[in-house]
Parts: structure tokens; sequence; C-alpha cells
């Protein structure tokens, strides 16, 4: 139990592991991948869409949107019409249902089993802390980080000041590993669009020409849309 941070009502820990670690004495899990699974999943239910998770793009992805009834959505760099630039779903038609697979936010939901799951960005990191503290004290945020080329866990900063965002919205005891994370946010909140376009992740995608994905997920506090898992798919929890 030394990694479950079960003595505290605020728990924060990185990716697949800290997941697992955390889950089982959690009342709600909230995932963080902020660029871009967080902030797509929250853009295409502002527009009534909703989202499945999934683990793999491969021809198991197509079978499982096939079996869904879902549009599968293509990589950034896809000719997909819908893909994880959240950019591209700004025109997403309501009543959609869009399976988007990435191998950090969505694999980390897809795994995701037995408490309730949200979905957080900055975009609405305050709505979703308000949502998840309805089901218990008990909150874990789980940054999803990014991948080094070998596969390997990268922590990252967007990750990391967001998930301070959602447990600065949240009562109760942190963990120091949630302190952590809440004065992350409270040093960059006030310069977010700066620092992610600085930062690692933000950089690679400016580069790449996705500069307005970079500055969609820099907004701070401007949805109201509490993504949640119901029957495998993100749905607008704040109108459940």
């Amino acid at each position: 139990m030394n990694f479950s941070q079960a003595e505290y009502d605020l728990r924060c820990e990185w990716g697949v592991e800290g997941l697992r670690a955390l889950q089982p004495t959690s009342n709600a899990i909230v995932i963080v991948d902020v660029l871009s699974f967080s902030t797509a999943v929250d853009i295409a239910l502002s527009k009534g869409a909703s989202v499945l998770p999934y683990g793999w793009k491969d021809e198991s992805a197509t079978r499982f949107a096939a079996e869904h009834g879902a549009i599968l959505g293509g990589g950034r760099k896809e000719s997909a019409r819908y893909t994880l630039s959240p950019a591209s779903l700004r025109s997403i038609p309501a009543g959609t249902r869009l399976v988007l697979p990435s191998p950090n936010g969505s694999t980390l939901a897809f795994g995701a089993t037995g408490v309730p799951t949200f979905t957080a960005c900055l975009r609405n990191a305050q709505a979703v802390a308000k949502q998840a503290a309805t089901l218990g004290a008990r909150i874990a945020v789980i940054p999803a980080g990014e991948r080094w080329h070998d596969g390997g866990l990268r922590p990252c900063l967007e990750d990391w000041i967001c998930a301070g965002a959602v447990l600065a919205g949240l009562p109760g005891e942190p963990s120091p590993e949630a302190e952590m994370a809440i004065a992350s946010f409270a040093r960059f909140h006030q310069d977010l669009l700066e620092t992610l376009s600085r930062c690692g992740s933000g950089r690679e995608l400016v580069e790449a020409g996705f500069k307005i994905d970079v500055e969609l997920a820099a907004e701070y506090a401007v949805s109201n849309v509490a993504p949640v898992l119901a029957d495998g798919q993100f749905v607008d929890g704040s109108r459940r």
C-alpha cells in the first residue's frame, strides 16, 4: 500500500502503473492528457458528440468502431476528417460517436474499470473537479504523460500543470504528490499559452504545424463539460 496514497483524499500519480496503484482506493479517477486526447474529448462533447476511448490504432480499432456504430478517428497527421487534433473536432456534428485511439489518455481510459472515470484538460478542469467531488472525497488524478521513442513514459509539464488545476478545485487533504501538482499549476496558470508553447510537447506541435491545437489546449476554464465514462464512452457528466 506504500504507493496507493490511500491515507490522503487527493492523490496524483503517473500513467498506467499510477492508475493501477490509486484506482482501488479512490471514489473517482481523473485522467489528464492535455496534448491532446483530453482536449479533443472536451471539444467533441461540447458539440454534442461522444467519444469512445480505445488503446490501439490498428485493424482492431476499425472493428471496434464498426461494432459500436462509431466513426474511427485518425492520428493528428492522418487524412481522416476527425483526428486527435482538437481543431479538427470543432465542427463535429451532434450525435456523432467517435472512436479516438491514443497511446496515452485514451489507453488509460480504455483500461479503467470499476471506478467512475473522467478525463480533464485545462479547458474544463474546474467543471471536472466539481463533478468528481460529488462522488466522494477520495479523488485520484492521473497525468498520462507522453512517450519516448522507446515507448517509455515521459512525464510532461502540460499534464502536471493540468493535474494541479483539477486538484486545486477539490476539497480534502492532498498527498505530497498532489501538492506538487497544485504548486505547478499555481506557478504557471497565469502564462499557460506561453508555457505550453515553450515546453517540449508544445514545441513539437508548433513545429509540426499544429499551433492552433496548443492554443486550444491552453485555454483555461472556458468549458463546463465534465467528460465521464458511461457504457464505454465519454459523455458530458454535467448533464447527467
